[in-house]
């Protein structure tokens, strides 16, 4: 079964603004994660000092089973513009949900990160689908995720 999540861009200020959330919900961040953090082996191009310490991935469980997403831009991903600052992201259950719902997703879209496994230990890919919603679409393998720890 699939969930979705609202997933926040922000353009340098994603630590503040989840900050700010995390005291508004009275809930604490589940997850960090900087660009800085990227191993060196993931083909990526080099990353300013700036863009190392921006926010890569961050998680805020507002309640049980709603989760709040974010990351700051990177100019690897695109031009950040606010109205396109958010993202729906969809987990699921298995890499076949994660192939399907991301097939039908991108008729007559625009893929922009091919569905494929992670650093992170996830099967992840984004699309912007026909009408210009962008999707990540997200399948945490449980093998992987115990071997990350």
């Amino acid at each position: 079964m699939a969930t979705i999540n609202p997933y926040l861009i922000f353009d340098g200020n994603c630590e503040t603004a989840f900050q700010f959330y995390s005291s508004v919900f009275g809930k604490e961040i589940q997850q960090w994660g900087r660009f800085g953090d990227i191993p060196a082996d993931v083909d990526m191009p080099p990353l300013s000092d700036d863009l190392k310490n921006r926010i890569m991935h961050v998680t805020l469980e507002i309640s049980p089973g709603y989760v709040l997403m974010g990351s700051d831009s990177n100019p690897a991903m695109g031009t950040f513009v606010i109205g396109n600052n958010i993202d729906l992201a969809i987990g699921v259950d298995s890499r076949e949900e994660a192939e399907e719902i991301f097939r039908k997703l991108s008729e007559n879209g625009k893929i922009t990160m091919e569905m494929q496994d992670t650093f992170w230990g996830a099967y992840f890919g984004m699309v912007e689908d026909q009408f210009g919603v962008e999707w990540m679409i997200n399948y945490d393998d449980p093998a992987k995720m115990q071997l990350l720890g």
